[in-house]
């Protein structure tokens, strides 16, 4: 019974997975796996204050609509 809802609960962060590392990995150029890894360890290095970080960005990158900003179309010389 117990290791049933363990799997429930692990299946679950593994389907509902945020994407942070995955969008760090793709910015940097790296492997997400590294980037995982990464986190990890200064997670254990650190006890777990990265984990905060972890959390805002993914509400940063759930939200990044409301953070866009508009660009202004520049106009050329000959629209002037």
């Amino acid at each position: 019974m117990i290791e049933r809802n363990i799997q429930k609960i692990l299946l679950f962060f593994e389907f509902k997975s945020f994407g942070v590392c995955k969008w760090w990995a793709r910015k940097l150029g790296l492997d997400s796996s590294k980037v995982r890894l990464g986190f990890i360890y200064t997670s254990f290095f650190t006890l777990g204050s990265p984990l905060i970080l972890y959390f805002a960005m993914h509400w940063i990158l759930e939200h990044s609509h409301y953070f866009k900003l508009e660009r202004k179309k520049k106009n050329t010389i000959w629209e002037l």
